[in-house]
């Protein structure tokens, strides 16, 4: 009854612009063409992310005297346009893309696709170190005709979006249009949008958006996508002939567009805002209130700049960002960027999900038609992966945040249509939460344990919350890693029995993996200290044998002897019946066909040294070295590769994530990810390069000769490279191999997820590792045990 009410409600509003609008020259009441062409998301390649800094009150966000209202909108940058916008929760986004179409004599362009673009951060320090994520972003016409420069930040106070926009041109004639393509409730097939003079309305169910700016626009018009939206008759017959105020009571792909002054050479400058709420009211309110506190103050207060507290506030809290930009070789531009970037792919409804990228997976070719998180969701590995980068920070309020969230997606008897074993984390969820996918990766329900011993070891959590915490959520989880058992939930009635994973960190195979069974010996060893610590010797001891029986395993069921690569001795990326000697074939993934388990390589034995199941030195890991970096193999087995960068001829390391990968472009038509098109190919990871860098301290702590200049100008150098120019990380790197799409360069990022937690992550983890001259997430107690 609600959403039947707030339809009419809105029905009535749009009915009564219609009348205002329609009595105008020259414009027609509802546009036609319902309901547009089909809806996709947008570019995953971003070049800035952003949102507002805010303060916890208790581990939660509240709106407090400081800070002031808590602010829930969160906007992606990419080829020099605003993309998704997200409002409400993170993954609720409510925008595909806001650009400018620019029409001259001679010309149609849109941004986008015709100009050239760089971007920068508005607030920086005297090392150009960015303070908070705010952007300068210009774009230029290639014959110099035109530039438009935009300056990007939401508004801590109000949920909005502020954007100014300066258009310039160099002869006369040229015309800006305002373009908007909403996805209100983070689909973009169920919009409705009516336009005025003074605003730009859309809204679906109970959700609104409203775009206005500190002028009146010339013309303005709505419409659906790829019929009535403006674009056509723009690029027909340089101006908008058939204008509609209303996409009427059809839900579709619908568009906006809004005509505004010609450009000049001094310069014509506009203040927009994009403003949320539930209903029309809250929107145009939020927008409202924005433009009234202008550029300035909004800007001031997002910096933390005098009195208000912002970005630069939460960076001066980080006690080790100073110590760690020594590392960086770029003066700590990246690491600035990395801290900034973390903090903000947090929800805050609720405090500490920590999700694995604010995108969408080559977003511009997957359909926006129903609901999609893409990486905007939670999945446990990721989580811990940041949770440490935090500590490394010397931010010691985010992880304990993110810790006390994670019985949110721990599986129990009181989680929704559960009727199996408990104890276990689910795969992905939403921040809230919801479950998304139901797989279970014992990786995964180890690392929250090995988090929260580090917690506990760090003071972070008292004796007192750590048994508190070990009964509540790690007994359940480290219960479930000794005894595995019979899952029932959604789709999923698997027996687990561990060490054998029901999936191991790729998210697609099944059987005996080095980094899971590295992680679940760690996550045990910790458990067992933790049970001592609660006074239960007994769950100790079954915990610490356990680890040893699993320990003793790992080579009998991940260590090939009759290999096909090198002299047949090496850890193989996992086995499914755990007897790696054998031509088993593997299960057939992204495209590619199940191949002999022996033939695919996988760096993921290296966990086995990072979390101290083995030394760096063990005869089979150092066995295993030659094989994984073989640059002769064939391209579909081969995982290394070696890149260099503009003015530097050294060439620097990058690994994908495994032999016969196949998520990532077809090599053949350049096309995206399918999914499970035969040309796939998953390209090269930047934080395996992080990953390596760690093994590479430990061997030299080893060694007791600890030189960090090769480190730093290898590894580290390697990772602050493979950003882009707004400092943001990928997923994957373009590897040379096979038919490049348009645009990508051999080193630089792919259009898979950018910017990536966990990339972000490693190389703050790796900073401060060398810095400290030990692996940040390595655990002395398992070292103890296993690694002497």
């Amino acid at each position: 009854m609600r959403i039947a009410h707030v339809l009419n409600r809105n029905y009535i509003i749009l009915t009564l612009l219609v009348i205002f609008v329609s009595c105008t020259p020259n414009s027609n009441s509802f546009a036609p063409g319902a309901p547009g062409d089909d809806p996709f998301w947008a570019y995953s390649g971003k070049t800035g992310i952003g949102t507002s800094y805010e303060m916890y009150v208790d581990g939660q966000f509240e709106a407090n005297s400081q800070t002031g209202k808590v602010s829930k909108v969160w906007f992606s940058v990419a080829d020099g346009i605003i993309t998704e916008t997200m409002y409400g929760l993170i993954h609720h986004a409510q925008i595909k893309e806001m650009q400018f179409v620019i029409v001259g004599d001679d010309f149609v362009h849109t941004e986008q696709d015709d100009t050239e673009s760089t971007i920068e951060y508005l607030y920086t320090d005297e090392h150009d170190r960015p303070l908070s994520l705010a952007y300068k972003i210009t774009n230029r016409e290639p014959n110099g005709r035109y530039t438009i420069e935009k300056h990007v930040f939401t508004n801590p106070n109000e949920d909005a979006l502020f954007i100014r926009v300066i258009f310039k041109s160099t002869e006369e004639g040229i015309t800006p249009y305002l373009y908007v393509n909403p996805h209100v409730a983070n689909t973009g097939g169920g919009d409705f949008a009516s336009v005025t003079r003074k605003a730009l309305n859309a809204f679906e169910g109970e959700t609104n958006l409203t775009l206005t700016a500190n002028r009146k626009f010339e013309k303005v018009s709505a419409g659906f996508v790829g019929v009535s939206d403006g674009l056509s008759e723009l690029n027909e017959h340089g101006k908008l002939v058939n204008r509609y105020s209303s996409t009427g009571d059809i839900p579709g792909n619908v568009a906006m567009i809004a005509e505004l002054k010609p450009m000049t050479s001094d310069g014509v400058t506009y203040d927009f805002v994009l403003g949320f709420g539930q209903g029309q009211n809250m929107s145009e309110q939020a927008a409202r209130n924005t433009l009234k506190t202008g550029y300035r103050e909004v800007l001031a207060n997002y910096n933390g700049e005098g009195d208000y507290v912002g970005w630069s506030d939460y960076l001066e809290q980080l006690s080790e960002l100073e110590r760690l930009s020594s590392i960086a070789t770029d003066n700590g531009k990246l690491l600035y960027a990395s801290a900034l970037v973390l903090k903000a792919q947090e929800d805050k409804t609720h405090a500490g999900a920590l999700i694995a990228s604010l995108s969408n997976p080559w977003g511009e070719t997957v359909s926006a038609a129903q609901p999609a998180t893409g990486y905007k969701g939670v999945w446990p590995r990721d989580f811990y992966q940041v949770a440490m980068a935090f500590t490394a920070l010397g931010d010691f309020e985010t992880p304990l945040s993110a810790f006390e969230y994670l019985p949110k997606v721990q599986v129990s008897d009181d989680t929704q249509g559960n009727e199996g074993a408990t104890g276990w984390f689910m795969q992905k969820t939403h921040v809230d939460g919801n479950l998304e996918w139901v797989s279970v990766q014992l990786d995964q329900t180890a690392m929250p344990i090995k988090l929260g011993w580090k917690l506990w070891q760090k003071g972070i959590l008292s004796d007192e919350k750590a048994k508190e915490w070990y009964h509540k959520m790690l007994k359940p989880a480290a219960e479930f890693l000794v005894d595995g058992g019979k899952v029932n939930l959604d789709w999923n009635t698997a027996n687990v029995t561990p060490p054998s994973t029901q999936q191991e960190r790729w998210e697609e195979q099944a059987g005996y993996s080095p980094s899971t069974m590295a992680s679940v010996v760690a996550g045990l060893i910790c458990a067992a200290e933790l049970a001592n610590l609660a006074g239960e010797s007994e769950q100790a001891a079954k915990y610490l044998a356990t680890a040893d029986r699993y320990e003793q395993m790992i080579e009998k069921t991940t260590f090939t002897t009759n290999g096909p690569h090198g002299n047949g001795n090496y850890y193989i990326r996992i086995s499914g019946s755990g007897n790696p000697n054998t031509d088993e074939k593997l299960a057939h993934n992204n495209g590619r066909p199940g191949f002999d388990q022996r033939l695919i390589l996988d760096g993921g034995f290296l966990e086995l040294v990072r979390y101290g199941v083995r030394a760096a030195n063990s005869e089979y890991v150092l066995e295993s070295l030659p094989e994984l970096d073989n640059i002769e193999l064939e391209d579909n087995l081969r995982v290394k590769y070696l890149f260099s960068f503009d003015g530097d001829n050294k060439q620097y390391p990058g690994w994908r994530r495994y032999g016969n990968d196949g998520y990532g472009e077809d090599e053949v038509t350049a096309g995206n990810y399918g999914p499970n098109t035969p040309g796939q190919r998953g390209r090269v990871w930047p934080f395996f390069t992080g990953e390596r860098g760690h093994y590479e301290l430990a061997s030299a702590v080893l060694s007791g000769n600890v030189d960090v200049q090769p480190l730093r100008e290898t590894y580290v150098k390697a990772m602050e490279y493979f950003a882009n120019e707004g400092l943001m990380l990928p997923e994957q790197v373009w590897d040379g191999v096979g038919v490049a799409p348009e645009g990508y360069r051999k080193g630089y990022g792919t259009n898979s997820a950018t910017p990536l937690a966990w990339t972000h992550a490693e190389y703050v983890k790796l900073l401060r590792s060398i810095s400290d001259a030990e692996v940040w997430d390595n655990y002395p107690n398992v070292a103890k045990r296993y690694a002497q």
